[in-house]
């Protein structure tokens, strides 16, 4: 129910205006981004970096720098012509005055003085200064220095010049409001990041990054003459460099295509490499779009249709009885497509996804032909890339094949496994936890003890089978994608692993699975406290390991229960001991005699076995020997359970080789590793 206000008068005193620059500082957000999270602070870079940048697309402008000074301030420096100076014949006051303190001002709305340009609303530097303590603009052009100084968004007396000058240019100082920004400190790496982005996408404009915040000056600088052919090479090496690959090109040099048609500028450079992810970042006017938009729809439709067209002339397709789809042709595709255009339109201010509905024909115009061309006067990679792109046809309709030979038989049916999976009641992915048991005694008491309204259960019986193969580092390699294939149709071999496939509501098919549909926020690996169910939980953790499964690890969604091992009964109460250190630690502690005597003496060890023979010590050789009440309090209960998140390391490469020891064929290694580590083991199950 919606209450009424104590003032029901709503008149036109009621409406507020806020003028000039106060519904900036009012709603930073709708401006800026977030005040909160440090992405509007680096925002007011960026608007600042994008006016010189504009100067470098209408070709007036060769360097940029910015310094981030120990005071908090930015200051930011280019060598374009320099902001006007002169008197704004409507404002009556400088140009520069104007568009430093009014809204939708600016040279990017006639398309004289910037034929294209980041910005979109030219609300960029004016925001900047609405949203700062102080702002110094300094200008030099026409042989003479100029400089204003604006406090919390408002001038503190009109331009003037200030002495002479032979340079041209524009520089701002600003201090971010600290009553606007919860931070105001600079991250170096961000601004990096950006900087490096823009001077791909702009090539052979330098700009430098001075760090002046710390004792010892830390200074970058990008220049990039090749453009986006080196911005192709940087991502290909940073993703070499991240999956630990050792020789992963196709080809060496990426293809570089450019264009000009209807006032739109088109740059596109390719490269395959030998992995499976596709890495394609479309810019407009250096802008990214993270949700693509019509110049990236015209880009995938002139790929498709060239690759097909060279796959048919060669008569791969009829020879491998496949057709290729957008999702052979995106395995390892590097791509960077960069659009200039005036006047573009995006589906939000945010500018994740262009619009213009001219663009797409434009582009996939250019790139039909152009790429066309590329292959005819490149016959040697013009094979290498399509066969890649075969062989990823190929290897999905093998995968098909063998998905629908399971299918057949019933497998992949949950109707056909009664008794296996007791799901939940709730039917979303929040807040539902999914309980994989080992065997059907155990299961039986997790299904009486859960709580059926949010946690499901799944009985395994017995260890699974392992799904280790050296699909990773294959990918390493750059081995064929047949070997994924054939894990793909070992690991569906198996109706254990079917069923768990199943229950999770995924499809093993894609090397991307879609998290949203997963059918359970919580996967719990609920096994036996003893060697055996370590044993099947290793086995699990080896299937989860495997792609595309493994982005269940990636993404947080895989857990491990704490069953307890052993129960000290005392009258009617229990106390439940999760391992055999828990529990020589409860008897050392609860004991006076043990205090006084030296750990590790003969004396220590009599009285250890002593004082345990005094309790009362249940071992439970499974959960299965647990009642659904004693389940339920030491496993199953949110609020009394601990449960261990399976997470990844920060050196993957470490985790890798740890399960390809343990997990993996060679024995040796695996032998060499049960030595060196023996030492260490406490416990040992024989």
């Amino acid at each position: 129910m919606i209450k009424k206000t104590n003032n029901s008068d709503y008149q036109a005193d009621s409406i507020k205006v806020l003028k000039g620059l106060e519904a900036v500082r009012k709603r930073p957000g709708m401006y800026i981004g977030d005040t909160d999270d440090g992405t509007g602070l680096h925002h007011m870079i960026y608007e600042v970096v994008d006016n010189s940048i504009d100067e470098a697309m209408a070709g007036f402008c060769n360097n940029i720098e910015i310094n981030i000074n120990s005071d908090g301030t930015i200051m930011v420096k280019d060598d374009g012509r320099g902001i006007p100076v002169d008197i704004h014949k409507i404002e009556k006051k400088s140009a520069a005055e104007v568009i430093m303190t009014q809204l939708h001002s600016g040279g990017k709305f006639d398309h004289d003085s910037y034929k294209v340009s980041g910005g979109l609303h030219g609300v960029g530097v004016s925001v900047v200064n609405a949203l700062s303590e102080k702002l110094e603009l300094t200008v030099e052009r026409d042989g003479k220095k100029h400089f204003i100084e604006f406090i919390d968004g408002d001038a503190k007396a009109p331009l003037k010049v200030i002495g002479k000058s032979k340079n041209k240019g524009t520089q701002i100082k600003f201090l971010p409001s600290k009553k606007i920004f919860s931070s105001t400190k600079f991250n170096f790496n961000t601004i990096q990041k950006r900087m490096r982005e823009l001077a791909f996408l702009n090539k052979g404009i330098k700009i430098v990054i001075n760090d002046l915040t710390q004792k010892k000056t830390k200074s970058t600088d990008f220049k990039f003459d090749g453009g986006i052919i080196e911005f192709v090479e940087f991502l290909d090496q940073k993703k070499e460099k991240l999956k630990n690959k050792n020789n992963n090109d196709l080809f060496k040099k990426p293809i570089f295509i450019e264009g000009a048609k209807q006032n739109a500028e088109i740059e596109c450079s390719i490269k395959w490499n030998a992995g499976y992810s596709e890495d394609v970042y479309p810019y407009t006017n250096n802008i990214f779009q993270k949700d693509g938009g019509t110049h990236l729809l015209g880009f995938r439709s002139a790929l498709t249709r060239v690759i097909n067209k060279y796959a048919t002339e060669q008569n791969l397709l009829k020879k491998n009885k496949v057709s290729v789809s957008g999702d052979d042709i995106k395995e390892g595709l590097v791509c960077v497509l960069s659009v200039k255009i005036p006047d573009p339109k995006f589906s939000s201010q945010t500018k994740d996804k262009l619009v213009s509905s001219e663009v797409r024909n434009i582009v996939e115009s250019i790139i039909s032909e152009k790429l066309s061309i590329w292959f005819d006067q490149n016959p040697s990679i013009s094979k290498i890339v399509i066969a890649k792109v075969i062989q990823a046809a190929v290897a999905r309709d093998v995968a098909r094949k063998a998905r629908e030979n399971v299918r057949r038989k019933g497998a992949l049916e949950l109707t056909g496994l009664p008794g296996k999976l007791a799901d939940c009641q709730i039917s979303k992915q929040e807040g539902t936890e999914l309980f994989i048991v080992e065997g059907d005694s155990a299961g039986g008491s997790a299904k009486q003890g859960r709580n059926r309204e949010y946690q499901a259960v799944l009985p395994l019986r017995g260890k699974i089978l392992n799904t280790y193969t050296d699909i990773n580092g294959s990918k390493r390699n750059g081995s064929s994608n047949e070997i994924r294939t054939k894990s793909l149709s070992k690991m569906i071999s198996s109706n254990e692993i079917v069923t768990l496939i199943n229950a999770l509501g995924l499809d093993p098919k894609n090397e991307e699975i879609d998290i949203d549909d997963l059918r359970y926020g919580k996967i719990i690996i609920m096994t036996d406290a003893d060697v055996d169910g370590s044993h099947i939980r290793a086995l699990l953790l080896t299937f989860f390991n495997n792609i595309p499964f493994n982005k269940l690890i990636e993404k947080g969604h895989i857990y491990l229960a704490q069953p307890p091992l052993f129960k000290i009964n005392k009258g009617s109460k229990g106390i439940y001991i999760k391992d055999e250190k828990e529990l020589n630690r409860y008897i050392v502690s609860n004991s006076k005699d043990l205090k006084k005597v030296k750990k590790g003496s003969k004396e220590f060890e009599k009285r250890y076995e002593l004082e345990k023979s005094k309790l009362n010590i249940q071992r439970f050789k499974g959960l299965g020997e647990m009642n659904p009440e004693e389940l339920w309090s030491t496993t199953l209960n949110p609020e009394t359970r601990n449960l261990l998140q399976v997470r990844y390391s920060k050196d993957s490469k470490k985790d890798y080789d740890l399960i390809q020891t343990l997990m993996g064929n060679d024995v040796s290694s695996r032998k060499d590793f049960i030595v060196e580590n023996a030492i260490n083991v406490s416990n040992l199950d024989i």
